[in-house]
């Protein structure tokens, strides 16, 4: 995407006063969609635009929530910035999908964590993990933000443009000390290859793919999954579901109560009606 086209873009987001991390994420998603026909995106032509959403759908497998977001993105910068209207761009509406998330148990979190190759990596994704970060948030982690003598994190600006503080456990910790030690992080505690950017969230979801094939893992998708297994496990713990809320940051109770309904020791302890009646 040209820089005027992309200051363009960014100008009209500020305006539209989204955050910082929803306005590098939709540009991001522009920026792939130009790379992948190596043309400006504003002389695409519909088809185009939609075979690329079903090219990240079928060989990406982006879940709901990522795959919306790119459909949110280009709703934006096709309908609203340049004013296409819908003889000139149209994507059919996607209905919320209402799915309980898949969870991987504990035991496979530590194997996919466990099969990655790199220091980085392995930081990357045990910081998504244990904090229940989006992806969105763990890229855009600098170095301050990691209070080790509070043990805690600080997400600043999470989705809704909240601040928000949740757990650094102790394996993480000793795993950011000898990242640290091994990468000398400068701005941003996982940068890209220029280490003046974060990590490009498209790079995140691909160290997470590679590490959960390296494991030999097929359920559930990508990095976001982590962030579920972190709300899930909590509850599997006994953590009461309004202190995960806070971790998480949402914004509603019924958001977090839906890891409920997947906690395995919750719905486990739970005798059948068959099994209590003593005739059977």
């Amino acid at each position: 995407m040209a820089s005027e086209l992309r200051d363009k873009f960014e100008n009209h987001m500020i305006l539209r006063d989204l955050s910082e991390n929803t306005r590098d994420a939709y540009i991001y998603h522009v920026k792939e969609l130009a790379r992948f026909y190596m043309r400006s995106p504003d002389q695409l032509t519909n088809d185009e635009i939609q075979k690329f959403l079903l090219h990240l759908i079928g060989e990406h497998h982006y879940a709901w929530s990522s795959t919306n977001q790119a459909f949110s993105a280009f709703r934006l910068f096709y309908a609203d910035l340049l004013k296409w209207n819908k003889t000139r761009f149209h994507i059919p509406p996607r209905p919320k999908m209402k799915q309980l998330p898949v969870v991987w148990s504990v035991e496979e979190v530590v194997a996919i964590i466990d099969s990655t190759r790199n220091l980085k990596h392995r930081a990357l994704l045990m910081t998504t993990y244990t904090a229940g970060l989006r992806v969105s948030e763990v890229v855009r982690l600098r170095p301050w933000h990691i209070e080790s003598k509070r043990m805690l994190i600080r997400v600043d600006q999470g989705k809704g443009k909240k601040d928000r503080y949740t757990l650094l456990s102790e394996k993480t910790l000793e795993t950011l000390k000898d990242y640290w030690r091994a990468y000398k992080p400068g701005e941003w505690l996982f940068s890209g290859k220029d280490r003046g950017k974060p990590m490009p969230i498209g790079t995140a979801q691909r160290i997470c793919y590679n590490a959960k094939k390296r494991s030999g893992i097929t359920r559930g998708k990508g990095i976001h999954t982590l962030r579920h297994c972190f709300a899930t496990h909590l509850i599997d713990a006994g953590v009461d579901v309004y202190t995960v809320k806070r971790m998480m940051g949402h914004a509603s109770l019924s958001t977090t109560a839906k890891y409920v309904h997947v906690s395995k020791d919750k719905i486990s302890k739970i005798v059948s009606p068959f099994d209590l009646h003593s005739g059977s």
